[in-house]
């Protein structure tokens, strides 16, 4: 399966292979992606996880919102190898899927914690963090409600969240409750999706 035109070192592709031979064998019995995008997991996936880490490729305290099949937060934290540290925090409330998460830190070395708990509990178990990830997972207002308690702690925390086309729709939506700062990362994968940078969250009339 091709891995697109990642530029990685040859361990670190070694370990996205053996995360992609684990996911396929998991894959058949529970549902980790929708099972129309299987055949493209190399592309679609992992090359749009891999992304993320390209807009904040340091080693940082990382918490991974809804991980599921490990998008993005298990690719992030193989790649974290490329910087010699850092840590990813995957919350992930199905036990089925944190399961499979636990297994994939194992057979990947992956620089990761699950923490199978919802995620509005999560600020209480992980203090704080440097960056949050959250893909396919919830509509803007709602990811920004559950980021909010990591960016209050931390001013220089920032969020990155993949959306698709019908992404403007949401900005607009979430700007009506909260203020932000936003760059918008157009996706290596699809032309009209992109990847969201929040910085600066703060509740409006707060």
């Amino acid at each position: 399966m091709s891995l697109g035109d990642l530029n990685v070192s040859r361990e670190t592709e070694q370990r996205l292979r053996s995360f992609i031979l684990l996911f396929d064998k998991w894959a058949r019995t529970i549902n980790l992606v929708a099972p129309s995008t299987l055949e493209d997991l190399g592309a679609r996936h992992i090359r749009d996880s891999a992304q993320i880490f390209g807009h904040w490729p340091k080693a940082a305290t990382w918490v991974d919102l809804g991980s599921g099949g490990g998008f993005p937060g298990i690719i992030t934290a193989i790649l974290l190898h490329e910087t010699g540290g850092g840590w990813v925090h995957l919350v992930e409330s199905n036990n089925k899927k944190a399961a499979f998460l636990r297994q994939a830190i194992v057979e990947t070395g992956a620089r990761a914690s699950v923490h199978p708990i919802r995620i509005e509990s999560a600020p209480d178990v992980v203090s704080e963090c440097d960056v949050i990830s959250a893909r396919a997972l919830a509509d803007l207002p709602l990811l920004l409600r559950y980021a909010a308690p990591w960016m209050a702690r931390n001013p220089a925390c920032r969020a990155f969240f993949h959306k698709g086309r019908d992404y403007q729709t949401e900005v607009d939506k979430a700007r009506g409750e909260w203020a932000f700062d936003l760059v918008k990362h157009t996706s290596v994968v699809e032309h009209d999706s992109v990847v969201l940078e929040i910085t600066g969250l703060s509740r409006i009339g707060h």
